[in-house]
């Protein structure tokens, strides 16, 4: 089986505290991962064979291939 190297997805946090939370693939979607940003701090997530969704949480910049989101909180 190849492992799945799946795109990125670039957080970075515009306040403090800011969550990012990876959900799971399959029947049941869970949490299996959280992170807590400070401000300014950048965290950069994958798309695996475990991760299907993130999830962000706080006003942050989203940076992906397709563009950039911000979210508003």
């Amino acid at each position: 089986m190849e492992p799945n190297h799946g795109d990125y997805v670039i957080v970075k946090a515009k306040e403090q505290g800011v969550q990012v939370i990876g959900l799971t693939r399959g029947h049941d979607t869970k949490f299996h991962h959280m992170e807590k940003l400070d401000k300014n701090e950048v965290l950069i997530c994958q798309f695996t064979d475990h991760t299907s969704a993130i999830k962000v949480r706080g006003k942050a910049t989203v940076m992906t291939k397709y563009g950039n989101i911000e979210t508003t909180e």
